[in-house]
């Protein structure tokens, strides 16, 4: 019985790190007169914008380089490799304590629910310490664009936070047309968690990625880990879909080491259509999961894999063209 509690409460850690601390976090929202809430219920009135920021989330930090901040971003966190700018920033831990963050002077921290759930006495300091912390991590597309205007609001960048959906949009409404002939779209799994097979929300960002591509979420009936965007689903409802499922996708990353080999040697598995006939994906999990721009690009690699003659090398670049903004 204490193993089986223990086995729990591990996969509800996992869950939560997964999604990012989501089912832990209160809704963002912007308010009136330039004053916003974040996802752990600050209330920050932004009279000026902030011009020494440290974005502790890849997806900040990115976003932040999209919008046209250059010198603003005076630092990253651990392990950034994207963008190219990020690399020539200083390097920030939560888990090294406050004291590297202070020195630097910021006055903007920026964090993840997860992060802010997690470090409590981190996030008490800096603020103690003059610095305004802010948490936000989207998990639906609505969603996204509140947290991109959210983030054009503190930096002074509305306008390009207004264009960054623009392009999104319309890269999102070309993307559709490409499959909108289709009469058969391909039936996919797109597994979030390997080891419970677990996969997505209909309405997280994988799922959309994926719907973009044209394929079926063959799970739009799975259900809601704790308010995040894991969804539980299981080899036995897999295996009663097993000939819906033509293409298999798996999400890569740190909190899932799955990969297409491992994938089909799960006992039971090979009797899914699209293990039996190889037809098993990795995705970078950066590329359908994180909000940002380069969810296009993800929807290029999610098509190939299911229609490689549509999704070529040139609906790829004009994706990216999606992807720029002119600031």
């Amino acid at each position: 019985m204490k193993l089986k509690i223990a086995f729990t409460l591990f996969c509800t850690f996992l869950a939560l790190m997964y999604s990012g601390g989501q089912a832990l976090a209160s809704e963002m929202k912007i308010l009136e007169q330039k004053s916003i809430q974040d996802q752990g219920g600050r209330t920050i009135q932004v009279d000026e914008p902030f011009e020494r920021i440290i974005s502790l989330y890849g997806a900040h930090t990115e976003n932040l380089f999209s919008l046209g901040l250059d010198r603003e971003v005076i630092g990253v966190g651990m392990n950034e490799c994207y963008p190219p700018q990020a690399l020539e920033r200083p390097s920030f831990s939560y888990q090294e304590g406050p004291e590297k963050i202070l020195a630097h002077r910021p006055d903007l921290v920026l964090v993840r629910p997860m992060i802010d759930w997690a470090y409590p006495r981190l996030m008490d300091t800096l603020e103690r310490s003059g610095i305004t912390v802010v948490s936000l991590q989207p998990g639906s597309k609505e969603q996204m664009f509140i947290y991109w205007e959210i983030l054009g609001i503190l930096t002074g960048k509305e306008k390009e936070a207004r264009q960054m959906r623009e392009n999104f949009m319309a890269g999102l409404e070309y993307a559709r047309d490409l499959t909108s002939h289709l009469e058969d779209k391909k039936g996919v799994f797109f597994e979030s968690i390997h080891e419970q097979l677990k996969t997505f929300t209909p309405d997280s960002m994988p799922i959309l990625v994926l719907e973009a591509a044209g394929g079926q979420n063959i799970a739009p009936d799975a259900r809601q880990v704790r308010g995040t965007n894991i969804a539980d689903f299981g080899q036995e409802k897999l295996l009663s879909r097993a000939d819906q499922v033509q293409v298999y996708l798996s999400q890569h990353g740190p909190m899932n080491q799955a990969s297409p080999e491992n994938i089909k040697k799960r006992p039971g598995l090979h009797l899914v259509q699209a293990v039996s006939r190889d037809q098993v994906h990795a995705v970078d999990e950066v590329l359908v999961s994180r909000p940002t721009m380069r969810l296009l690009q993800g929807i290029h690699e999610v098509g190939g894999h299911m229609y490689p003659d549509i999704f070529d090398a040139e609906v790829r670049s004009k994706l990216d063209e999606y992807r720029k903004i002119h600031n």
